[in-house]
C-alpha cells in the first residue's frame, strides 16, 4: 500500500510556520492540530527564518538584480542567434 505525498500551499506553511515561530503551542501539538509530522514543521521553521533573513538583510534584492541582468544578456544571446539565423 504506497502512499503519496501531501502538497501543502504556502499559505498552510506560512500559517503553520508562524505558528511555530511564535510558540503558540508545543512542536508536537501544532503536528496533532495541523496533521503534519514535526519534522516537517520544524524545516518549515527554519526555511522561514532564512527568508526573513534574506529579506532583512537585502539578499533578496541582489539576487532579483543578478537574474534580470542574466535574462537581459539571454535576450540579447537570442536577439543575435536570430540575427546570425536570417542571414544565414
Amino acid at each position: 500500500m504506497s502512499r503519496t505525498r501531501k502538497n501543502h500551499p504556502a499559505s498552510f506553511k506560512v500559517k503553520v510556520a508562524l505558528s511555530a515561530l511564535r510558540e503558540d503551542a508545543l512542536v508536537s501539538e501544532l503536528a496533532l492540530k495541523y496533521g503534519v509530522h514535526a519534522t516537517v514543521i520544524h524545516r518549515w521553521k527554519k526555511e522561514a527564518l532564512a527568508s526573513m533573513e534574506a529579506g532583512f538583510s537585502g539578499k533578496l534584492e541582489k539576487t532579483n538584480i543578478d537574474q534580470e541582468a542574466q535574462i537581459h544578456a539571454l535576450h540579447a544571446k537570442i536577439g543575435q542567434q536570430s540575427v546570425e539565423l536570417d542571414f544565414l
